[in-house]
């Protein structure tokens, strides 16, 4: 009966909080409630400095990609669970997982708190979160000593609802044993700074028109007279439509015309750059990320001191709330996935391509970082060919594959150039097999003896050594044998001798 009296308060009280009003903590919180006009009156996010500062930093959260991670000994499954899987995409009729994580990220920012509930079912399986947003949050623990927190929203309902069931993010965790301190404190001073500058700069523009002229008359008119006149001098002297006035203006007895010259504040634009740079401070940001005209390592600077800390605390409080210790224990955890905000130029994205063939990334994984849709059939994993134990390149095939071969026994490995090294094109040189030429090249580099064995002879076998070489392949014979083998068997016969051999036309033992 407990379970679904509780149910049934937090289904009213989610009604509640979508009744359109917002949130505060033991500490009050920044919200957003009137359109139009701002002036400083303590809603921070009507700024548009505040607003430009924490915008970066929104977007670039909403980009995460949560993922439901099971990890152990035995297995390692991404989304595994269905359910999982769609709450996170979409965790309640109103909002995707992208527009939560942006509006949690908006009230973390504004009040260094931001809230969310979880709504479970009778069964106590989260289907459902809703952020909330309050004029007030107050602590409060029961006789049991479960801590519960109460909101007060922007109509006046009060909801209460345990902290098991919260998604509580926070920064600047110091005072208080449960929230976050808000900046507002630190804010409030340069906001008014700011605020009060832009309304003289408001004022400055308004004065412009003041009373330029003063005129006075050398005798006495009536009121009607006085206008006549005044109006007379500004047709005749002030006009810019006129072209006989040139520059020279006639005088009159009537009167003495004086110019005055208004005396306009201009705001000090260093004193307000200053002030502009301690807000940004403040947030944890600078111009270039808000106008993002950064370079790729100042945004990998911006991402590790802002936004890395609140992907691993987003992490750390969904895989605490939506999963129980025992799930924890047997690897269940939830991860927000960076790939999708990784600010980086072409020349670091293509060479991204070595986590490829090195078992790091799958090819779709590549082809996202570059916004490409993913491809079939390039899910899988895949290995360069020197990066582990293989008994095939291409269909180019070893003979006597054995331990020693496995174990890097230093040993001579005699290979063929066309249709090895490169497509069967003879007498043109083909194409290079670039899987082929690397794992050649490793060879060499972990000691291996390497003799070039090819029917080619004469100018085309020079245009094959020199082709070689300029694919950094380094030969320790040309077809023949190496002294060292001479001098062991005391005998230079016509077939190179060698302990495998690299051809595109062999037959191994398995093949027979």
């Amino acid at each position: 009966m407990r379970k679904i009296k509780l149910l049934s308060n937090a289904k009213n009280a989610i009604k509640n909080i979508f009744n359109k009003n917002p949130t505060i903590s033991g500490v009050k919180l920044v919200i957003d409630e009137n359109n139009g006009f701002y002036s400083w009156d303590g809603e921070l996010y009507h700024s548009d400095i505040v607003r430009s500062c924490i915008s970066p930093k929104t977007r670039a959260i909403g980009k995460l990609s949560p993922k439901h991670i099971r990890k152990n000994e035995n297995e390692l499954k991404v989304n595994p669970e269905i359910h999982i899987k769609m709450l996170l995409e979409e965790p309640n009729p109103y909002m995707s997982g992208q527009m939560l994580q942006e509006k949690l990220m908006n009230q973390l920012e504004l009040n260094n708190n931001a809230f969310a509930f979880i709504l479970r079912d009778e069964f106590g399986i989260a289907n459902q979160i809703y952020p909330i947003i309050a004029r007030g949050v107050k602590a409060r623990y029961d006789e049991e000593n479960e801590l519960f927190l109460q909101f007060t929203l922007k109509n006046g309902n009060i909801v209460e609802f345990s902290y098991r069931d919260i998604i509580h993010l926070r920064q600047d965790f110091n005072e208080n044993d449960i929230f976050g301190t808000p900046k507002i404190n630190a804010l409030k001073p340069l906001m008014e700074v700011v605020t009060t500058t832009d309304q003289g700069i408001v004022k400055a523009v308004k004065n412009g028109g003041v009373i330029r002229w003063l005129l006075k008359f050398n005798q006495q008119l009536r009121p009607e007279d006085l206008k006549k006149n005044t109006k007379a001098f500004v047709e005749n002297y002030l006009n810019q439509d006129k072209d006989d006035n040139g520059v020279v203006a006639a005088s009159d007895a009537k009167y003495d015309a004086k110019q005055v010259d208004p005396k306009d504040y201009v705001p000090n634009a260093l004193i307000l750059d200053k002030t502009f740079q301690r807000i940004y401070r403040l947030f944890g940001t600078n111009e270039k990320i808000i106008t993002s005209s950064y370079t790729e390592d100042e945004w990998v600077s911006y991402y590790e001191s802002q936004i890395e800390p609140v992907v691993i605390q987003l992490s750390n409080e969904y895989s605490r709330k939506l999963f129980s210790r025992k799930q924890r224990a047997f690897g269940n955890s939830i991860i927000f996935e960076a790939a999708g905000l990784q600010y980086a130029s072409m020349t670091t994205k293509l060479n991204l391509m070595q986590m490829v063939d090195r078992g790091a990334l799958t090819g779709n994984e590549w082809r996202e970082v570059f916004n490409f849709a993913p491809k079939e059939g390039a899910d899988k994993l895949v290995r360069r060919l020197d990066t582990a134990p293989v008994n095939k390149i291409s269909g180019v095939k070893f003979l006597n594959l054995n331990k020693d071969f496995i174990n890097k026994k230093k040993e001579i490995y005699a290979i063929d150039f066309d249709g090895t090294l490169c497509t069967n094109k003879y007498p043109e040189i083909g194409e290079e097999k670039a899987e082929v030429i690397d794992y050649v090249k490793n060879l060499k580099n972990e000691g291996h003896k390497l003799i070039l064995w090819t029917c080619r002879e004469g100018e085309k076998l020079d245009d094959a050594i020199d082709w070689c070489k300029e694919k950094g392949i380094e030969f320790d014979a040309i077809n023949e044998n190496l002294e060292e083998t001479i001098e062991q068997f005391d005998s230079d016969p016509r077939k190179v001798s060698a302990n495998h051999y690299l051809d595109d036309k062999n037959l191994t033992l398995n093949d027979i």
